[in-house]
């Protein structure tokens, strides 16, 4: 699995939508991933970077 830069476009309950940012291609698919596996402060519009699970944030 490789480390990508992540954006949080929703939270929906205990759920984050993550965007990747880094991707060449045209997907635009959201990740779900559960609130408690982010960094404290995070909210929509926060840059993430890292892979499933392991998150630091970034500007």
């Amino acid at each position: 699995m490789e480390m990508h830069d992540y954006e949080i476009i929703d939270i929906q309950g205990d759920y984050a939508q993550l965007k990747i940012l880094d991707s060449e291609s045209e997907n635009e698919e959201l990740f779900p991933v559960a609130l408690a596996l982010l960094p404290f402060g995070s909210d929509i519009g926060t840059k993430l970077h890292g892979l499933m699970g392991m998150f630091e944030i970034i500007d």
